[in-house]
């Protein structure tokens, strides 16, 4: 197998950096992007040239268009995407403020559209490469107390599926890995959370003890096997989860979905002006 160039955002901990090793180990180049460039330094230590540690916040779209140009000038080209940077808010739909609703979009939906939109010409006229959009089970499901996290990942897979499309031609492919739970900083520190209404905390309650929140969590450290086999592949699918509750909570919740839209067929053919055959 022929070595790879990364480009990767929020390397610093989580996934990010799981990849970043799994990456580097087997000796590809990684062009690795943190808020503090100073938080990859024991990689950098390790691995020497091989990775281009770049700070970067990916709400500033200059600054990202010119962080991908940094790293496609210092490789020479650019083979794997990674969308990873993001972080959860937590809060009833009620209780977020605009700015907390706004940062939110921001970081996990504008900072991978311009990462995306920054690759692309490069990845075009090498007429290969392969996006990688970290997406969330709550990509294609909701729960409450993350709702404008969920609507950040939505819009992520609506993009992405689209993008799939546009690129296929240009030899460059689309995957969205939509993770379950993880032991990662997702729900720690990196975490936000918005000012609570008393009156939601029966509801908050109930959230928290789901029994998606009980199961035991994943080790991020056992998915850079998984990230290189998706990487590697010829054929690699638009979608694919990683951990194991996520295939359940999206079978239930599209077999849900799938009930209801056939219980009220009749009402959505007679809103198109005709009759239900």
């Amino acid at each position: 197998m022929s070595t790879k160039t990364w480009f990767i955002t929020g390397t610093s901990r989580g996934f990010g950096r799981e990849w970043a090793i799994a990456a580097l180990e087997r000796g590809d180049s990684v062009a690795a992007t943190a808020r503090a460039a100073a938080s990859l330094d024991d990689l950098v230590a390790v691995h020497g040239d091989k990775i281009l540690p770049l700070s970067l916040d990916v709400t500033d779209h200059d600054a990202v268009f010119a962080a991908v140009a940094e790293a496609h000038e210092h490789f020479g080209r650019l083979d794997v995407v990674v969308n990873n940077a993001g972080y959860g808010q937590f809060g009833m739909v009620e209780e977020l403020s605009e700015a907390e609703s706004r940062a939110q979009i921001e970081t996990n939906l504008f900072g991978a559209l311009w990462v995306t939109q920054a690759a692309l010409p490069f990845l075009r006229a090498q007429g290969s490469g392969h996006i990688i959009q970290v997406s969330s089970i709550g990509g294609i499901s909701a729960f409450p107390t993350v709702g404008i996290y969920h609507a950040s990942k939505w819009a992520l897979e609506g993009f992405s599926q689209s993008l799939a499309q546009e690129v296929a031609g240009f030899g460059i492919k689309v995957t969205l890995i939509e993770p379950g739970g993880y032991s990662t900083d997702w729900g720690g520190s990196s975490a936000k959370h918005a000012t609570a209404i008393a009156a939601y905390d029966g509801v908050r309650e109930q959230a928290a003890n789901r029994p998606s929140r009980r199961g035991t969590p994943g080790d991020p450290v056992a998915t850079r096997g998984p990230i290189l086999t998706l990487v590697d592949s010829d054929n690699p699918p638009l979608r694919v989860f990683f951990g194991e509750a996520p295939l359940a909570i999206a079978t239930a919740d599209y077999e849900s979905r799938l009930a209801t839209w056939n219980e009220w067929q009749h009402v959505s053919v007679e809103a198109h002006g005709g009759s239900a055959s």
